[in-house]
């Protein structure tokens, strides 16, 4: 056990974490091919903070930069197991051959563990995805539905023989909606899941069913999910970790970055135009107006947090700002974001900015959804419970309380995300002023220590566990 002498007791990440994955397509049979792949030594984790990223630790000159995932005590990739629910019975092999992210000689070394891999049957209401047929669905109530969905978990916990369980959406988009009286309360929602109310979405049953179990939850798409208050009491009840929404991969993550450095320069914005095309599942789905608005609400939503208009009306009170999005099948997962950024300067001279994005998207999210299953394993052993704002680095729309705004600053919520692992370790907040390096009379540098040598843990093999390079003391 890891206790840091403020308050946090992290227990340890001992035996095997369960990943549950609604919606078994394109992006859940890239993320689990790539870790099955990493646990032979065959493939990188290009784009996982978890994995990849160093940290820093106390001052610039002390050299203290471990691998996040030497400095706080996560899952290690080789003790994750997989499973989920889908519409369509493919196994993980046939569903990545079907997706096209990956070629059939990439997968080729890990398809006797994706083919092992098969969805259970959905949870599935045509109203809310209207361009799927399914070809495999749960049946009954709402509330029916969400105790098979329990039971599924587990026969699935003990048939693997799981320490610990997460759960990250990764299904379709939802048809827009808006909460309700339904979703005000734990009381209201149970009594709306046995009415078997069209109020609850399917991804609200997932939702309902992981927060009930303790199992941390976290929600790749646009749809309402836990982002409600009855789901948000509930968290706090069972004390579960719950985070989204929508994964901020392609097009929204540049608007995180090109936002705020006009901001940060104070150049003013006339407008912004955004335009995708893609053909994998998820442009058929967002092929319907409904689940389009969705998407919609979330890549239009960024800019006016990022920019304050209230705060600078001039630069920013007036501008344009439209998204579409084509379904276009000959690009499959190899969707092209557009962007036209209309901007003006000194003495109100106007330029522009054009943004050509070539992007894969379930190449962009894999990373997202491995990092995502580790942090909120982390929230689980540490105690975290309720919304957990820290990890709105990875979402477009972030889960916050109702009476703050998201914090979309990509930069921010790096800094947010990092800040948060220093505070769990009992490791010193970092605000990159600097002023203490300096004598504040003189101006001149203070003769700094010499750097401490940094330890680094040796590469592990996959039976054995990472050294932990942490000043927290860590506890059997």
């Amino acid at each position: 056990m890891n206790t840091n002498g403020k308050g946090f007791i992290i227990k340890p990440a001992n035996g095997r974490l369960g990943v549950l994955l609604p919606g078994m397509g394109a992006v859940t049979s890239t993320f689990i091919a790539g870790v099955e792949l990493m646990k032979k030594g065959l493939g990188k984790p290009v784009g996982s903070l978890t994995q990849l990223q160093t940290i820093r630790l106390g001052k610039r000159y002390e050299a203290r930069n471990p691998l996040i995932k030497d400095f706080v005590p996560l899952a290690r990739v080789e003790d994750l197991v997989f499973g989920g629910w889908d519409l369509f019975p493919d196994s993980m092999y046939d569903a990545a051959l079907k997706a096209g992210v990956l070629t059939p000689d990439q997968i080729a070394p890990v398809k006797a563990e994706l083919q092992a891999i098969k969805p259970w049957p959905a949870v599935f209401d045509q109203a809310y995805v209207k361009n799927l047929k399914p070809q495999q669905a749960k049946s009954g109530t709402r509330w029916e539905m969400a105790q098979q969905l329990m039971a599924d978990i587990e026969t699935f916990k003990k048939k693997n023989k799981l320490n610990r369980l997460v759960m990250i959406w990764c299904g379709s988009t939802e048809v827009s909606t808006e909460p309700s009286a339904a979703h005000q309360s734990v009381e209201a929602l149970e009594k709306a899941l046995k009415a078997d109310s069209k109020d609850i979405p399917p991804s609200m049953v997932y939702a309902y069913a992981a927060i009930k179990m303790g199992i941390p939850y976290a929600n790749g798409a646009p749809n309402l999910s836990a982002d409600v208050p009855a789901l948000v009491e509930l968290a706090e009840e069972t004390k579960t970790p719950i985070a989204g929404k929508d994964f901020k991969t392609g097009q929204t993550m540049m608007k995180t970055v090109i936002g705020p450095a006009l901001k940060t320069r104070m150049l003013g914005l006339n407008g912004w135009y955004s335009t995708n095309i893609l053909g994998n599942r998820d442009g058929e789905v967002l092929d319907d107006p409904g689940s389009f608005r969705s998407k919609e609400k979330t890549k239009t939503s960024v800019l006016d947090t990022i920019l304050d208009a209230h705060l600078y009306p001039e630069l920013y009170g007036k501008f344009a700002h439209k998204v579409r999005i084509d379904y276009y099948p000959p690009r499959g997962d190899a969707k092209e974001g557009w962007d036209n950024i209309d901007i003006f300067g000194w003495l109100g001279m106007t330029m522009q900015i054009k943004i050509n994005f070539l992007c894969r998207d379930s190449i962009l999210a894999a990373p997202i959804v491995l990092d995502l299953a580790l942090f909120m394993d982390l929230a689980g052993r540490t105690g975290l419970k309720g919304i957990q704002e820290w990890l709105s680095f990875y979402f477009k729309s972030p889960q916050c309380r109702p009476d703050l705004k998201p914090e979309h600053d990509l930069f921010v919520q790096h800094m947010k995300l990092k800040n948060t692992l220093r505070v769990l370790m009992g490791e010193e907040v970092i605000d990159h002023s600097g002023l203490d390096y300096y004598e504040p009379t003189l101006g001149v540098p203070v003769q700094a220590p010499p750097p401490a040598p940094l330890k680094r843990a040796k590469t592990a093999s996959p039976a054995a566990k990472p050294k932990r390079t942490v000043r927290a003391r860590i506890a059997a």
